[in-house]
């Protein structure tokens, strides 16, 4: 019984290292290219496995994206530090530090002043400033607005005042016109 179990692990490591063997060795060269734009992938030979990457044209001379961005203090910009220097004694109220009594009462003027500063330089659509210029297009047509709608009205009321002067010359309803007298040519043709 003990002699099976010790035969376990060593069964199970036979299981594990026979796929290992069956697969031929890693003797290929393999060519691992990057490939920007349109530009074609070099043709793999018997020899060379040509695995390509594509990336956008616009990447083609720009810095590899995992050296763009890096936490390496050497990356930290000279007015960032000098900040961190200016900061380095700070303590007490509104210093946004967990030293000194009120330090905390500092952290969301930072945060204010933080979203501020990013609102400012943000190059995203500027709402505020959108709606400032839909107002100014809308100002600058008001007057001929204005003076279109005055024309309008006034058109109106002199259609209906002269609708009403009409009205006002007609006959009332069940009034009848001035009967015209008959006119008697038999009598002007003797008188005459």
């Amino acid at each position: 019984m003990i002699r099976s179990l010790s035969l376990l692990p060593l069964s199970a490591l036979a299981f594990v290292a026979a796929p290992a063997a069956a697969q031929d060795d890693a003797g290929d060269k393999v060519n691992m290219v990057i490939i920007y734009g349109d530009d074609d992938c070099p043709a793999s030979t018997e020899t060379e496995i040509t695995v390509c990457a594509r990336k956008a044209e616009s990447e083609r001379y720009r810095i590899p994206e995992t050296l763009r961005s890096s936490g390496s203090p050497a990356n930290v910009a000279w007015a960032e530090r000098v900040e961190k220097l200016e900061t380095v004694g700070r303590f007490g109220t509104m210093s946004c530090s967990p030293v000194g009594a009120g330090g905390v009462t500092g952290c969301t003027q930072e945060m204010i002043d933080a979203a501020y500063a990013d609102r400012e330089n943000n190059s995203d659509v500027r709402f505020g400033q959108l709606i400032e210029n839909a107002r100014q297009e809308r100002l600058s047509t008001i007057d001929e607005d204005a003076a279109e709608t005055q024309r309008d009205v006034e058109a109106l009321e002199r259609a209906y005042m002269e609708k009403l002067e009409r009205e006002r010359e007609g006959l009332l309803p069940g009034e009848e016109g001035p009967v015209a007298q008959p006119v008697d040519t038999a009598n002007t043709d003797e008188a005459e």
